[in-house]
């Protein structure tokens, strides 16, 4: 028998594609998704059940369906998806305390999966210049997905420790990138004028879609537990970012670019959240050794790579053929 594989947050479009990319894995038997709300798109032979993860009705799910390998990736960087901060964070935080609680009572839970972000390590004038997987942020978050993110992991070191039969791999992935990808981080970039902070020029990496689906994958098949910085090779500056699109790059004083990142907030352009903001100012590398070497895992997707895929998207959008079929 092949594993049984759990996927949380299939309604959102990154849950639902690595569930169908994970059904046809032939050493896995079978993928239940579930979501509060049914998924939007075609899920293949995955199975969907309709739960919330926030309550403790899980664990039935989890039972029910024997699984033994649960990959969590509801955790939601925005609070406008979902509904408000306080809904985000008790998503986020309460979601994934009650998911942990079911795998504890769950004796067939084997192997657990979390999809985590570098937005752990945070941003600031004081980061080294490549963060590896036993450093942690050089102030601890306070507000929002990088707060969220921190207590998270947090809890999963406790169920690691609670069932120590359990394999507990945490993928700290950088920013995903790609032309289906929809994030703060792509909505900045696909503005026709991209605000910058004037004087810093931070540097960035990003993982291509693909490689996020095939590293969590490799991370549900394989028996390798530990915490892993994930990302493609090599690294850009956001000026050399902004120019391969095509863009515009707009300099601004750091007090312009909160105003600015309000206004976009509010007519729905842009969510600029403040570690998004630390981020553009200060930039962010993490050493991705161990990903390599004890994972087993190499990207098919340079840093340059994800970006000139993500470039062609852009292009194709813009294209009148292509915004007549967005526009029916």
């Amino acid at each position: 028998m092949g594993r049984v594989v759990l996927v949380t947050g299939i309604s959102r479009d990154i849950g639902r594609r690595f569930a169908r990319h994970a059904a046809a894995d032939p050493s896995i038997d079978r993928v239940i998704g579930v979501d509060v709300v049914p998924p939007r798109g075609d899920i293949g032979d995955v199975s969907f059940v309709r739960a919330d993860i926030r309550n403790p009705v899980i664990a039935k799910v989890i039972a029910r369906e024997q699984v033994d390998t649960v990959v969590h990736m509801s955790v939601i960087a925005t609070p406008g998806s979902s509904g408000g901060r306080n809904a985000m964070k008790e998503l986020n935080v309460i979601g994934t305390m009650q998911l942990l609680a079911a795998c504890q009572k769950v004796e067939t839970v084997k192997h657990l999966v979390v999809k985590s972000t570098t937005t752990v390590y945070g941003a600031s004038s004081r980061d080294p210049a490549m963060f590896t997987e036993d450093m942690g942020p050089k102030s601890v978050p306070r507000s929002g997905y990088a707060q969220d993110v921190y207590e998270i992991e947090g809890y999963v070191r406790g169920f690691a420790r609670r069932r120590p039969d359990v394999r507990v791999t945490t993928l700290r992935c950088a920013n995903v990138i790609g032309p289906h990808v929809v994030s703060p981080l792509t909505n900045y970039l696909r503005m026709p004028f991209v605000p910058t902070v004037f004087g810093y020029d931070p540097r960035v990496q990003f993982l291509h879609e693909r490689d996020l689906f095939a590293v969590l994958r490799h991370a549900a098949t394989t028996d390798v537990a530990g915490t892993f910085n994930i990302a493609g090779d090599g690294m850009l500056l956001l000026s050399q970012v902004i120019r391969r699109l095509g863009k515009a790059n707009v300099p601004m004083p750091g007090f312009a670019i909160g105003r600015t990142a309000s206004a976009l907030r509010s007519a729905r352009l842009a969510d600029f959240s403040r570690e998004q903001l630390a981020f553009l100012t200060y930039g962010r590398g993490v050493d991705t050794t161990c990903m390599r070497d004890v994972l087993g895992f190499t990207p098919q997707w340079t840093t340059k790579d994800a970006l000139a895929d993500f470039a062609k998207s852009l292009e194709a959008e813009s294209t009148p053929a292509t915004a007549g079929a967005r526009r029916a």
